[in-house]
C-alpha cells in the first residue's frame, strides 16, 4: 500500500513536472492547463463510477495531489438525494443559509481510478497542445494576411494544390493558379495569401498565385524605394501566367520611380518576372493626367494623340471613352496579341479606350470639316490637316 502511494506521489509530480514544461516550450498557461485537467477528471470520474452526483476535483499544483469534493446545495426541503442537503445538517458543518453549497472531501473510489486519472490529464494534455498549436498558427496566419509566404508543394489533389509552409499548410484552388505554371511535388514558390479561416479543426490559410497583389509585394521586397514609401505603386492589371502592366509614381523629384522599379541592369524587375517564371512586367509611370497616363499605358506603342469623346452604347446610353490615335505601323503593337495590350491598358486606367490609326483620325476630321454645319463657317483647307500628325523626330529628320 504504501508502494503505491509513493508511485502515485512520483506520478502526480512528474505530471507536474510535464505541465510546467509544456508552459514554458509550447507557451500555455499552466492554470488554463490545470483547470482543464480538473473538468476533465470530475467528467471522467462521474463517468466511471456512473453517478450523477456533483463533483469537483482539485489538482495541487505544488505537490500534484488531487482530491474530489462533492458538492452539497442546501435546501430546507429535499428534492435530489444525491446533491442535496438539509439547512439544519448543513449548519453543523458551516455557517451557511439556503441556496449554498458546501464542499466534502472524498475518497477517490475505486481505486484504479488513478490509472483513468492518469490517462485523462495525458489526454487533456495533447488536446490542450493541439487546440494552443492551432490558435497560434491562426495568429500567425492572419498576421500574413495580404502577404507573401514561401512553400513547397506537399501534394496536389482534384486540381488543388497543398502548399508546406512548414508549421501549417496552405491551400491554393484551381482559380488562383496561374494557367501556364505547373505545379508538381517538390515544387517550391511564393503565394499571396489572401484569406485565413478558422475552423474546428487546423485554420485553413488560403494562397494565389494569380492575385493583383502578388505583384505588388514581390516588387516591395525587391525594391527599398518602395518599402520607405518614396516610390508608390498605384495601378496594376494582370493577366497571369502572361503580362502584367504596373503604374509607379515617386514622391521625391530626385528620384525615377519606373527607373527604382527596373534596378540597375534591369536586376529588380529581372528578380520579380524569374519569380513569375517568366510573366512579361511593363512598368509605367503614374500622371493624375489621364491622357499623358492612358498614352503611357499603352507603351511600348507611341501615341500621337489622346481625344475625350462622348459616345452612345449599344444602349443607347452616352458613355465617355479615351480616343487614342496611333501611327498607322504602331496599331498592332498598341493593341497587342490578341488585344492583350490595349485591354490591360484599359484596365490598368479604368478607362474605356477605343484606338484608331492616324488614317482613321484624317478620315474622321475630313467627314466633319466636310459637313454641311462646318461648311458655313470659316474652315481650313484640309492639307492643313497635316500639321496634326507632325512628330518631332521625323521634323528634325525633314530638316537634315
Amino acid at each position: 500500500m504504501k508502494r503505491e502511494s509513493v508511485s502515485d506521489s512520483r506520478q502526480n509530480t512528474d505530471l507536474i513536472d510535464a505541465i510546467k514544461q509544456i508552459e514554458r516550450e509550447r507557451g500555455i498557461d499552466s492554470e488554463t492547463l490545470i483547470e482543464a485537467i480538473e473538468a476533465a477528471l470530475a467528467s471522467a470520474y462521474k463517468k466511471h463510477t456512473k453517478t450523477e452526483q456533483n463533483i469537483e476535483v482539485s489538482l495541487d499544483v505544488n505537490t500534484g495531489q488531487v482530491k474530489l469534493f462533492k458538492i452539497k446545495n442546501i435546501v430546507d426541503e429535499i428534492e435530489d438525494e444525491e446533491n442535496d442537503m438539509l439547512i439544519d445538517e448543513a449548519r453543523q458543518y458551516a455557517d451557511v443559509e439556503v441556496g449554498y453549497c458546501l464542499k466534502f472531501e472524498e475518497e477517490m473510489v475505486p481505486r484504479d481510478f488513478g490509472r483513468i486519472a492518469a490517462q485523462t490529464a495525458k489526454q487533456v494534455i495533447l488536446q490542450r497542445i493541439k487546440d494552443a498549436e492551432r490558435i497560434k498558427i491562426l495568429d500567425i496566419y492572419e498576421n500574413k494576411l495580404k502577404e507573401i509566404v514561401y512553400g513547397v508543394v506537399r501534394r496536389v489533389e482534384n486540381d488543388t494544390v497543398y502548399l508546406d509552409l512548414g508549421n501549417s499548410e496552405a491551400i491554393m484552388p484551381k482559380k488562383e493558379q496561374v494557367p501556364s505554371e505547373r505545379y508538381g511535388v517538390n515544387f517550391k514558390f511564393k503565394a499571396f495569401v489572401y484569406d485565413v479561416k478558422k475552423t474546428s479543426k487546423e485554420p485553413k490559410i488560403f494562397v494565389s498565385r494569380t492575385h493583383p497583389d502578388l505583384i505588388k509585394r514581390l516588387f516591395e521586397m525587391e525594391v527599398p524605394e518602395i518599402q520607405s514609401g518614396i516610390v508608390e505603386i498605384k495601378d496594376i492589371a494582370r493577366e497571369p501566367g502572361a503580362r502584367t502592366k504596373i503604374a509607379v509614381y515617386s514622391n521625391d523629384p530626385n528620384v525615377d520611380a519606373t527607373g527604382a522599379c527596373i534596378g540597375h541592369k534591369g536586376i529588380r524587375v529581372s528578380n520579380v518576372v524569374e519569380e513569375l517564371r517568366g510573366e512579361k512586367i511593363d512598368i509605367i509611370e503614374w500622371s493624375p493626367n489621364p491622357a499623358q497616363y492612358i498614352s503611357s499605358a499603352l507603351s511600348p506603342a507611341d501615341v500621337s494623340r489622346v481625344d475625350v469623346i462622348e459616345v452612345v452604347n449599344a444602349e443607347g446610353e452616352s458613355e465617355i471613352k479615351a480616343r487614342v490615335t496611333v501611327p498607322d505601323n504602331q496599331l498592332s503593337l498598341a493593341i497587342g496579341k490578341e488585344g492583350q495590350n490595349a485591354r490591360l491598358a484599359a484596365k490598368l486606367t479604368n478607362w474605356k479606350i477605343d484606338i484608331i490609326p492616324e488614317t482613321e483620325l484624317r478620315r474622321i476630321i475630313e467627314e466633319q470639316l466636310l459637313s454641311d454645319d462646318l461648311l458655313a463657317k470659316d474652315t481650313k483647307p484640309v492639307s492643313e490637316l497635316d500639321a496634326l500628325f507632325d512628330h518631332p523626330a521625323e521634323k528634325e529628320k525633314d530638316e537634315e
